[in-house]
């Protein structure tokens, strides 16, 4: 009997552990009982079998201070990744996202053994800032798997084959999802005006975002009585949402309630991240936020090269959604723009329709993303072999 083919599905952040559990799903399509699954990942990726050996939420850093204290616990846990490979001895290897991490991954894989197939899936953005790693993903693995249409000069110029395979917020299946049915859930009237919030899937945006979003909230609230606000909470940082979002909030879990709650918004306070992707394709319209470490902004200040934080924005070359970002990320002026959204019916249709057109720019109604990337793995493996 044939040994199964063994896959390395690594991500350390919500939005990847969606893309590897994506993948899996995928991979378990075309080859049924002919795939296992080691790695680490997070609550979707566990679902199809990744069964991590630690929390990925003790990855989920953001800015350079916290990097740098974080330093001596990601490379135990580079260690521990490198170690389970070493055990289980993967066919491939797929790093998903989170940079820094997976990076040293990759590196200490190479190590283990230099025959190793290193797939990354979703690299750098060298078209916004530091143009430089797409020299360091290029030597470090053998293929990268793009999200974005516009990546692969950039790396194919360094010698790394790009296979485009779409993001998957694109394909984000709403046909399940229900307003009404989360309104009733929650009390809500249906006619009431929803605020949907969200501050971010890592401890340190909760941290630095949800203040003011909480402070905007309470503005809003205090303007418009009827004013609903729900709050999805990632896993990764569900108790400290919890403990920050004001008593009157609706603080809701799980992929099921946030695509509910989705179909419910009027209008959505939103962090920079593929959340923005997913909000545009429920067609809400929405508001981005969000905040550095001073010392991490002022140095990427000097180091981004595009206007925009927000690929719908990017893809449009316009703010289609506005963008509050460090000391413009205040309650004062959250409120202001959630407002005049919150208030005025055409504002939104006319933002509705300036989204759609960016994600079609972006490549929406192109093939599942997920098909796409296993296909493209598989493809990979017959030709090493």
């Amino acid at each position: 009997m044939t040994a199964p083919l063994t896959v390395m599905l690594v991500a350390a952040e919500a939005s990847g552990d969606d893309r590897g559990a994506g993948l899996a799903r995928a991979l378990k399509r075309r080859l049924g009982d002919g795939v296992r699954f080691v790695g680490v990942g997070g609550s979707q990726m566990a679902a199809e079998g990744v069964q991590s050996p630690f929390d990925i939420a003790e990855l989920s850093i953001l800015g350079l201070l916290e990097g740098l204290l974080a330093y001596p616990r990601v490379m135990r846990r580079v260690k521990d990744t490198v170690a389970l490979a070493a055990r289980e001895k993967p066919d491939v290897a797929v790093l998903i996202d989170s940079w820094g991490f997976t990076l040293r991954v990759a590196k200490g894989l190479r190590r283990l053994d230099p025959r190793l197939t290193l797939v990354k899936y979703v690299g750098p953005q060298v078209w916004a800032t530091r143009p430089g790693r797409a020299k360091t993903l290029a030597a470090s693995v053998d293929h990268l798997l793009s999200i974005h249409a516009f990546d692969a000069p950039y790396f194919e110029a360094e010698g790394l084959p790009v296979t485009f395979v779409g993001n998957s917020a694109l394909s984000l299946d709403l046909s399940g999802a229900d307003g009404m049915r989360l309104r009733e859930r929650l009390g809500i009237a249906a006619d009431a005006p929803v605020l949907l919030v969200l501050p971010g899937s890592r401890p340190g945006e909760i941290a630095r975002v949800l203040p003011p979003f909480a402070e905007a909230a309470e503005r809003l609230k205090a303007e418009r009585p009827d004013l609903a606000v729900i709050l999805p909470a990632a896993p990764t940082v569900a108790e400290a949402v919890k403990a920050a979002a004001p008593a009157w909030a609706h603080v809701v879990e799980g992929d099921g309630a946030k695509l509910d709650a989705m179909k419910a918004a009027t209008v959505a306070l939103a962090c920079s991240g593929t959340v923005t992707t997913e909000l545009a394709m429920a067609g809400v319209p929405m508001v981005i936020g969000y905040r550095l470490g001073r010392m991490t902004h002022a140095i990427l200040k000097r180091l981004i090269r595009t206007r925009y934080i927000t690929l719908f924005n990017i893809a449009a070359q316009d703010f289609v959604a506005p963008e509050l970002v460090q000391d413009d990320c205040n309650g004062e002026a959250l409120a202001a723009e959630v407002g005049r959204r919150l208030d005025d019916p055409d504002l939104r249709r006319r933002q509705v329709a300036a989204q759609d057109a960016a994600l079609v720019k972006m490549g929406r109604g192109g093939p599942d993303p997920s098909e796409a990337a296993a296909e493209a793995v598989l493809k990979l493996l017959a030709e090493r072999a």
